[in-house]
Parts: structure tokens; C-alpha cells; sequence
């Protein structure tokens, strides 16, 4: 008998970035298309976000203990839609990356400030790839204007989160279980300032799903139901994994 057991595979650290602003119609998200030839997630929307750099660390606030994260998002947010959230002073260091040199260059230095924690998942232990994300809500800074970066990403607009989610669900639009519930949790709130304000006021609890058989021969996805989303039982079509299927949109 084989009593071997698989080592789950370690979640890299990562981090993403719900940038926000008031529109007419709505409170609107910042929303990226990753390229279909990405091998995570390809084709599907998301936020802008992505892997931890060892230089990031670097443009931390000491005792921050989200603080890589933090720089992380903003860096991110950079490199796939050129929006950039910073203050005017100069970085005193200079790892150089293109970001590093960017900042020096403008005399500027990431707005940690500005990003409040909203969510932090971690891809279930069965998955060959994992993340430990943290996920931020932040304004979005005036004057600048979003863009694709051609190469991971294929599109960057601005939607409603309640539409992102309906034209998902009308086969439009792609989406992960994470961002799904991400938008399904923004989408209660009018404006950007109600909704960092009540992202504020909660406690960031952190979800790693769980697969259960739903006794139909099915799979449910159970998550905290103290994180916030409204149900602990998801449907989930498929074995639940951050670069597959996470076709769930309906609490059970």
C-alpha cells in the first residue's frame, strides 16, 4: 500500500490592486484582459497584479508587515496599465529594476498610504500553482489615463462591478472565482470612498477554498464565511485551482 502523501507546492507571495473611481453610471473598477497565451489565467479579466519581486521589499515601510504586498500592487498597476500611484520624493534606493528607475527619475515614491487591504486568498493546497495574494482598494490617481501593456494584458477598462459580472455570466467575459467574489463584494458599494471605507472597518480574513462534494456529484468551494462574500458553500464545476475553472457565481 502506497502511504506516500503529496507536499502541497508553496504559494508564492502576490499581490493585486482594485483601482477605483466614481463615474455617472457608478462606482467602476479598473479592469485588465490577460493575454490568452498567459499559462495563468489566460484570456480572463482581472485585476492588475502579479508576483512579489525581491526589490519590492526594498521600497517598504519598516513595519508594515504588508508592505512588499503593498509596493508589489503599485508596481504591478505600473508595469500592465501605466496608472502609478506616488507622492513627489525622491527613492533612496536603487535596485535597478525599470521601476526603480522610473521613480528616481520623477522624483517620486510609491503612495503606500494609499492602498487599503480588502482581501487576502491563498490557492487551496491540491493546486500545482499557488498564490498567497493580498488584494488593496485604492482611488485612482487623477490626471493619468489607463492602457494595456500590450503583452500580458490585451485590454484595460473601466466597468461597473456589477456589469463585469453579468457579462461573465453571459459568456462576454471571463473570470476566476477570486475576482468574481472580489467584484461581487465591491458591487455593494456607490461610491470609492463607501467602499475603502468599509474595507477600512473590516478585518481582512483569509480564504483558502475548500473543495466538498455537494452530494450530487458535484463539487462545492467553502470558504470563511466571516471573510466577508456573503456564503461559506460555493458551486465549483471543476477541481478548484487559481488558473482553471472557478465557475461559481451563486451562494449555496
Amino acid at each position: 500500500m502506497n502511504t506516500s502523501t503529496t507536499i502541497p507546492v508553496t504559494p508564492r507571495p502576490a499581490a493585486a490592486i482594485l483601482l477605483l473611481r466614481d463615474a455617472a453610471a457608478g462606482l467602476e473598477v479598473l479592469m485588465i484582459c490577460r493575454a490568452k497565451a498567459m499559462s495563468f489565467a489566460g484570456g480572463a479579466m482581472a485585476f492588475p497584479g502579479g508576483r512579489i519581486d525581491d526589490a519590492d521589499a526594498l521600497l517598504a515601510p519598516q513595519g508594515d508587515p504588508l508592505g512588499a504586498f503593498r509596493i508589489g500592487a503599485i508596481r504591478e498597476a505600473w508595469e500592465e496599465t501605466g496608472m502609478l500611484l506616488a507622492r513627489p520624493t525622491a527613492v533612496a534606493t536603487d535596485s535597478g529594476t525599470e521601476f526603480h528607475a522610473h521613480l528616481r527619475e520623477q522624483g517620486l515614491t510609491p503612495d503606500h498610504a494609499a492602498l487599503t487591504p480588502f482581501a487576502h486568498w491563498i490557492t487551496p493546497e491540491q493546486s500545482p500553482k499557488r498564490f498567497d495574494t493580498h488584494f488593496f482598494l485604492a482611488e485612482a490617481p487623477e490626471g493619468q489615463e489607463a492602457q494595456h501593456d500590450g503583452s500580458e494584458t490585451e485590454e484595460a477598462i473601466w466597468l461597473r462591478p456589477d456589469q463585469v459580472i453579468k457579462e461573465a455570466e453571459a459568456g462576454l467575459r471571463t473570470l476566476v472565482f477570486p475576482t468574481r467574489l472580489n467584484l461581487l463584494r465591491l458591487s455593494r458599494h456607490a461610491t470609492a470612498a463607501e467602499a475603502i471605507a468599509a474595507a477600512r472597518a473590516t478585518p481582512v480574513v483569509t480564504v483558502m477554498p475548500r473543495p466538498e462534494p455537494d452530494g450530487q456529484g458535484g463539487t462545492n468551494l467553502r470558504i470563511p464565511e466571516a471573510a466577508g462574500y456573503g456564503a461559506a458553500l460555493w458551486p465549483a464545476k471543476d477541481r478548484p485551482s487559481f488558473g482553471g475553472s472557478w465557475p461559481g457565481q451563486t451562494p449555496r
